[in-house]
């Protein structure tokens, strides 16, 4: 890396251990449930995913790992994405707290077996969505700002041919299947929470990249879907 920068902070040791470790498997410690066979589908794909995708996009773009491990301590963020991104970072947390409380409770919802395949696909599907964004994107920050000292630029190609920020996509996809995979109704309400989220940042992300990215507006009138093809 240039100037001597580090790839491994202690900050970024403590998220992979949070993300990447600790959180897949929430719904088992909370439930404390270990044939729950679900939550270990579930724990698979996520460490899988996020495994996979960071190198991939590491070996394509190393700089962009060390972007992304260090975002909260940027210079020039959006105000607003100081509060969202947190927010939708931790996010799923609560999500998992809920399946696993329900299912530790005594859950009575039981999905069947067409949804929980279809449920383990469209999971796939949001992960791989959302990980092809992230190593097409090399300015794919987790905070909204104009990376000028990397030369920002607009990017168009993979998933962005389809939607200008299919990152959120892949998360809204990903996030949507959780409470049917893990049989929680309750787990929806913030499901819905999230979303709400992400369609905001979504919105104030876009409104701020047409601003201040050279070519963005071009772009958006190229791919005229922010997020959900056909419909927004």
């Amino acid at each position: 890396m240039k100037n001597g920068t580090k790839t491994i902070t202690p900050g970024m040791v403590v998220m992979l251990l949070v993300f990447v470790v600790a959180a897949p498997f929430l719904p088992l410690l909370i439930s404390w449930r270990w044939n729950w066979w679900e939550a270990w589908v579930f724990a698979i794909i996520s460490i899988s995913g996020f495994v996979i995708s960071r190198y991939l996009a590491g070996r394509r773009h190393p700089e962009l790992l060390v972007e992304r491990g260090q975002y909260l301590q940027n210079t020039n963020p959006e105000p607003w994405d100081k509060y969202l991104s947190p927010i939708s970072a931790w996010g799923g947390i609560p999500i998992l707290i809920v399946a696993g409380l329900n299912m530790r409770l005594g859950s009575s919802t039981h999905f069947g077996s067409a949804i929980k395949t279809i449920t383990i696909f469209l999971m796939l599907c949001g992960y791989a969505l959302g990980s092809y964004a992230l190593i097409v994107n090399h300015y794919f920050s987790g905070m909204v700002r104009i990376q000028s000292e990397r030369g920002h630029h607009v990017i168009n190609i993979g998933p962005y041919r389809w939607v200008r920020h299919p990152g959120y996509a892949g998360a809204m996809i990903t996030y949507l299947s959780m409470p049917f995979l893990l049989d929680s109704w309750w787990a929806l309400i913030p499901v819905l929470f999230l979303l709400i989220i992400i369609f905001l940042r979504t919105y104030l992300e876009d409104q701020f990249l047409q601003e201040k990215l050279p070519g963005y507006t071009d772009y958006s009138q190229q791919v005229p879907y922010r997020l959900i093809p056909w419909v927004w």
